[in-house]
């Protein structure tokens, strides 16, 4: 199929050999030498072409071997070998409007066994990303809003064991606002998606630098550490290391601030209670609440002078010479104290024995990073263009029959109906991403499943190409790139896609997930 007969899916010759491209709804009118609005489309010599070439990502030998070496220039194809090489979805072109046969429909023989994969770049309204963000900095309420120059662009949603999440786009910020909302949320989702760094700001909270697989960078300040655990579970887990070394221990925390000799670890090591109270809500013995506002400070509280926490000292129960530590639940921030004749806390040098155990709570916190998930609802044109039925694609999906991958990447399925899939963009290749100015976002997406059952679904199966004579026709154009390590093979017997549901039979679907949540559904 060469880049002439796949550009006759679309567009329209029209006088002074302009060419009305109807791959979206823009349907812009594209003269000869130019490009369309989208940047994705181009007239060349009179035919509709896609600009970027469409990828093929090539698998290693299983005995690890290198790729096989191809030229830069008249270059044929043959060299790549069909078994081991996977076409995507990037770079291959829409299935817009709906009645329209996928652009790639590959046929081809993996360990025996007849399969066809469906090739598209869907269009997503329905779209956005969650962002994790490792940190126990306060960035902002939950719920308020996030914004990209000014605009909203999606908002701060539940927090989750050490990190902090956002909700980034969707269709009511893509096209449910104002222009520029749209605009500047399409801009945002591109460059979260394409792994570059994007600023955002939260309306009561601060400012954060995300980028998918790099540290937070909030209020200018890079983050280092993802906490070991709440207050109390720090307390749970070191309070042997510190027995004999230190007579009471405070882990400030947001959410849980652990107090060892009220804690069950300190009653279990038979620790004689201290006296020291802190303020805040108590919970069960040793666990508080609310001990301070959120913040930027110690624990991701609103504290910078620890001290402030304790509300008093009872001095039936506390003695001179008592000594206390307080620190933090990555162990960034740490206090050493004794108690004087009037049980006033005193600073002082912390024993090398006391600091090994703080040391070691930062030792047991993961580097902090920002985790980048897509997630949208594939609907009416992706689906058309796999099957004239397309119910029969959502439910063959859905049982575990038909494997989803975009651009390669495993996705995870949301159980219910329809089609909306997660993935990370960090196991996505580079330059996966794409948009229209309606606005939305086109991301590469691909359907693996037995040629036999494709006929049953009502597949388009007189439109299969076999993979080696797709490889003939666009290899020598195509951008070619080695599998990423960390996917699994879509050939692979028994990998389907993951999925919340069960298959028939009442076994999980198989394959790979990518964890997290964000905004989309099936439209």
């Amino acid at each position: 199929m060469s880049a002439e007969a796949r550009s006759k899916q679309f567009g329209a010759a029209e006088e002074g050999g302009v060419i009305r491209c109807d791959a979206c709804p823009v349907l812009c009118r594209i003269k000869p030498g130019r490009a369309g609005a989208c940047d994705r489309y181009a007239n060349e010599d009179g035919h509709l072409v896609r600009v970027d070439p469409v990828l093929l990502l090539e698998k290693a030998l299983e005995t690890g071997g290198d790729l096989v070496p191809f030229a830069d220039a008249g270059w044929d194809g043959k060299l790549l070998d069909p078994e081991r090489t996977f076409v995507t979805g990037v770079g291959s072109g829409t299935t817009y409007p709906d009645y329209k046969p996928a652009p790639f429909i590959v046929a081809a023989e993996h360990d025996g066994v007849d399969t066809v994969t469906v090739v598209t770049e869907g269009i997503f309204s329905y779209c956005g990303v969650k962002v994790k963000i490792d940190t126990d900095r306060h960035l902002g309420p939950e719920t308020a809003p996030v914004r990209a120059n000014g605009e909203q662009i999606g908002h701060v949603t539940t927090a989750e064991y050490g990190s902090q999440m956002l909700s980034i786009g969707g269709v009511r910020h893509l096209t449910g606002g104002s222009k520029k909302e749209g605009n500047v949320t399409c801009r945002a989702l591109m460059d979260l998606c394409a792994g570059d760094p994007v600023t955002l700001t939260i309306d009561g909270g601060h400012e954060v630098v995300v980028q998918a697989g790099h540290a937070p960078i909030v209020d200018g300040h890079r983050e280092e550490r993802m906490r070991v655990g709440c207050g109390s579970a720090a307390v749970g887990i070191f309070a042997r290391q510190w027995l004999g070394h230190v007579d009471e221990v405070i882990v400030v925390d947001d959410h849980i601030t652990g107090v060892l000799t009220e804690h069950q670890a300190g009653k279990v090591l038979q620790m004689p209670a201290s006296g020291i109270r802190v303020r805040g809500r108590r919970s069960t013995p040793g666990r508080y609440f609310q001990v301070a506002q959120p913040g930027l400070g110690w624990g991701g509280t609103d504290i910078t002078e620890p001290l402030e926490i304790i509300s008093k000292i009872d001095p039936a129960t506390a003695w001179p010479g008592l000594r206390l530590l307080m620190t933090s639940t990555t162990g960034e921030d740490a206090l050493y104290c004794v108690l004087d004749e009037n049980l006033v806390p005193v600073p002082a040098e912390m024993p090398s024995a006391v600091r090994a155990v703080v040391d070691r709570i930062g030792e047991n916190c993961e580097p902090s990073l920002c985790s980048v998930v897509f997630m949208a609802g594939a609907g009416g044109s992706l689906r058309a263009g796999v099957t004239e039925n397309p119910v029969l694609l959502t439910r063959s999906v859905a049982a575990g029959e038909t494997r989803v991958t975009m651009g390669g990447a495993p996705v995870y399925l949301w159980p219910g109906g329809g089609i909306t899939v997660m993935a990370d963009v960090t196991h996505m290749p580079k330059g996966s991403f794409g948009y229209v100015p309606t606005p939305a976002i086109v991301a590469p997406i691909e359907f693996t499943l037995p040629a036999a059952l494709y006929e049953t679904l009502g597949g388009h199966a007189s439109d299969a190409v076999s993979i080696d004579d797709i490889l003939r026709a666009v290899a020598p154009e195509a951008r070619v790139e080695a599998w990423h390590g960390g996917n699994p093979w879509p050939f692979q017997k028994g990998a389907g896609t993951k999925s919340g549901g069960t298959t028939k039979g009442g076994a999980r679907s198989g394959g790979n997930e990518t964890g997290g949540t964000g905004t989309g559904g099936a439209g």
